[in-house]
């Protein structure tokens, strides 16, 4: 194969998905790594000078067409997952892990970054650049740069084999959820199941050449079934399967039980090899937290505001369904479901009444109008090759037509597709002699597809009002990467921000889905086109802190569970007397929790945040970037009055372009080029505050 031909390697535009294939893949990142290496290796030479134009200028610009090349490879893994396409993946993903490797710990490199540091120029470089030069310093100490040869030589195996651990992982996470599949003849045991669930179950037992339904474990069928079936006997059948996923009592092949066990131990001796006491220790270097203790603190703070209103919540369920519904021992797969009988008769609607009123055009418009509201910005659709013919792309330009960036819009569930709800970026904007290359992100979700006729038509895929706050959230993650303003690479949009930080603009953007000044406008009935009612949107608001008790100390039991285990935990926990993870979670569980889980459920074992992702010993940033943003989002509530929206008839409104502003310049714009909390006290004039997340949370009084 010629290299002038390989996609992989033009970088004139936008990946060019259409013409990537598995045998384009190992040429790239050999030709690549190369090319990489030998610029590496002139660079470090004492005839290039430590300066930025010298060396981190072409050190970036080879480090950009790896990680654009590898970027397209590592997203189609994750959305269009195939045999040949994983074996290259996982046959390429080693050599990635070695180079990255090899530059941490290149002592040549490393001198010149402490050099500039240490020079008159550093002085004359913008904060961006000396910001990148700090974290170019940190990294290398974090790669291990300053270890002797035979412990660097550990740390890279150490680093090769994490990176392949959790590929693999993931994978088990994503064949074990493919793996199990329930055919049902008999419609009665369906009884309660929504009908779009139902069509798109029959439609995928037709794809088999199967009567009846189809169920699997993919989002969109298992939670709708768990949350409305009621044949309680199918609910714990697919309850079940979905909670083992992964573990030992599945194919043996898939038990990410040993995995876990490797993960744990590789990490401690990485962090044990760079002088720290844990893993946690060294993940909070580059994060706003200073210490796992403070980490601790903050989430056992939390913990104990939330649990006395999850005892509340689950007190009031467990009555429900004993008087109600005649269940007086509450299971865990029924949850969901007396939750939503629970909610549908307290507030007298259900999630499927609502579903209705979102159809994806009208979501997609509305959540448009928001940002063109509160940031001057406008979106449209644009042609690009995509890897599904569903997946659309669309441009923001501002207001004197200027582009200022370009993303993918991929929103539906595929087997082929790793499960969940992410951003991630394509190109990153940077300045280029006097070019801006403008950003482009990947807005990723598992969301139902369109299934059936409305009026004749092809029905549009619906969306519940969960679904719309994740769009929101991943749509948050993308305009933090897109609407940023940084011309150096190191430090644009999400990169150099801290990572308990990043969660703060999706989170923020979650709030508008809230307020009637924007559900008014991007909702309509899928079969009569009438927008929502105010009747059930008061409903809905009267329902938002519906077991948020019960919702939070989830979220702060999967992250002491996450801290505990990458901070005070043994890892060899083999070894006589010594706790296992799953016993942890139980201790945390008796601490925090009001809900226990079967002494069969495995969550560690699909729990790909930590083990498979970018989380470990960060899941925390959920709750901690949830007060920083809810405490920005309260700066728009509070300027209401300042603005009239035309768009409610006169009302005062949150779509206040000032204050959008305001966020955009202040925290979006500027990317990692500060640190998060001084974007935050530029915005909002003063240190983040609890109240708001807990009175968003209703855990004290409006």
């Amino acid at each position: 194969m010629k290299i002038e031909n390989n996609p992989l390697l033009d970088f004139s535009g936008l990946p060019r998905f259409a013409a990537i294939r598995q045998e384009h893949i190992t040429p790239a990142v050999d030709a690549l790594l190369s090319e990489n290496r030998a610029l590496i290796a002139r660079l470090s030479g004492s005839e290039v000078p430590a300066s930025w134009e010298a060396f981190i200028a072409p050190l970036d610009d080879a480090n950009e067409r790896l990680s654009r090349a590898w970027g397209a490879v590592g997203h189609l893994h994750g959305v269009l997952d195939s045999p040949a396409l994983r074996e290259a993946y996982s046959a390429n993903q080693p050599k990635i892990v070695q180079y990255y490797t090899e530059l941490g710990q290149n002592l040549a490199l490393f001198g010149k970054f402490k050099a500039l540091k240490a020079s008159p120029e550093f002085a004359n470089l913008s904060k961006a650049q000396q910001i990148i030069i700090d974290n170019e310093i940190r990294d290398f100490r974090l790669s291990g740069a300053e270890l002797a040869p035979a412990q660097k030589e550990r740390f890279g195996k150490l680093m090769e084999e994490l990176a392949s651990l959790s590929t693999r992982f993931s994978e088990h996470v994503l064949d074990a959820t493919n793996g199990f599949v329930l055919y049902v003849d008999d419609e009665t045991q369906l009884a309660g199941v929504p009908d779009d669930v139902k069509q798109a179950a029959s439609e995928a037992a037709k794809r088999d050449d199967r009567p009846g339904w189809k169920l699997t474990l993919q989002a969109p069928c298992i939670f709708p079934v768990l949350q409305y079936a009621e044949d309680r006997a199918l609910r714990e059948k697919l309850y079940y399967a979905h909670q083992t996923r992964a573990s030992e009592f599945g194919k043996p092949e898939l038990d990410n039980t040993p995995l876990i066990a490797s993960i744990l131990q590789l990490r401690q001796e990485a962090a044990n090899l760079l002088g720290y006491a844990s893993h946690a220790e060294v993940s909070l270097v580059p994060k706003m937290a200073n210490s796992p203790q403070q980490v601790l603190d903050f989430l056992n703070d939390l913990a104990s505001k939330a649990k006395p209103f999850a005892e509340k919540d689950y007190a009031q369920l467990k009555a429900f369904a004993a008087e109600e519904l005649g269940l007086p021992a509450l299971q865990a797969w029924d949850m969901a479901y007396v939750s939503e009988k629970l909610r549908a008769k307290r507030y007298a609607f259900s999630d499927q009444e609502v579903k209705e009123y979102f159809p994806e055009p009208k979501v997609i418009e509305g959540m448009f109008k928001v940002v063109q509201s509160i940031y001057g910005l406008s979106i449209s659709d644009e042609q690009a090759e995509t890897w599904d013919p569903a997946v659309r792309f669309f441009r923001i330009t501002d207001s004197s037509g200027a582009l200022i960036g370009q993303f993918y819009l991929d929103l539906y569930s595929r087997e082929t597709k790793r499960g969940g709800a992410w951003m991630d970026e394509a190109i990153t904007r940077r300045r280029k002699d006097s070019e801006v290359q403008p950003p482009v992100a990947y807005l990723v979700c598992n969301f139902p597809s369109p299934v059936g006729e409305s009026n004749g038509k092809k029905r549009p895929a619906v969306f519940t009002h969960d679904d719309v706050i994740t769009l929101f959230h991943e749509f948050g993650h993308g305009l933090h990467h897109l609407l940023t303003r940084v011309d150096y690479l190191g430090v644009s949009g999400i990169r150099g921000v801290e990572w308990d930080a990043v969660e703060l603009p999706s989170q923020f953007m979650e709030n508008f889905c809230w307020e009637w000044e924007v559900l008014s406008n991007m909702t309509s009935h899928v079969e009569t086109g009438e927008p929502l009612p105010r009747a059930l949107y008061d409903k809905m608001i009267a329902a938002k802190n519906f077991q948020s008790g019960m919702q939070a100390v989830r979220q702060i039991e999967f992250s002491l569970f996450d801290m505990h285990l990458h901070h005070d935990f043994n890892p060899h926990y083999g070894e006589p007397g010594q706790k296992t993870p799953l016993q942890l979670l139980d201790e945390i569980r008796a601490r925090v929790a009001v809900v226990t889980p079967p002494a069969w459920s495995r969550f560690a074992n699909n729990f790909s945040h930590i083990f498979g992702g970018g989380y470990s010993a960060g899941y925390y940033s959920y709750k901690w970037a949830e007060v920083l943003s809810a405490d920005a989002y309260s700066a728009f509530e509070e300027g209401r009055s300042e603005y009239t929206s035309q768009s409610n008839g006169g009302d005062s409104g949150v779509l206040n372009a000032q204050i959008g502003a305001r966020f955009r310049n202040e925290v979006l714009a500027v990317g990692g080029s500060r640190p998060a909390l001084e974007s935050f006290r530029a915005f909002r004039g003063r240190e983040p505050r609890v109240d708001a997340l807990l009175r968003h949370s209703g855990m004290i009084a409006a």
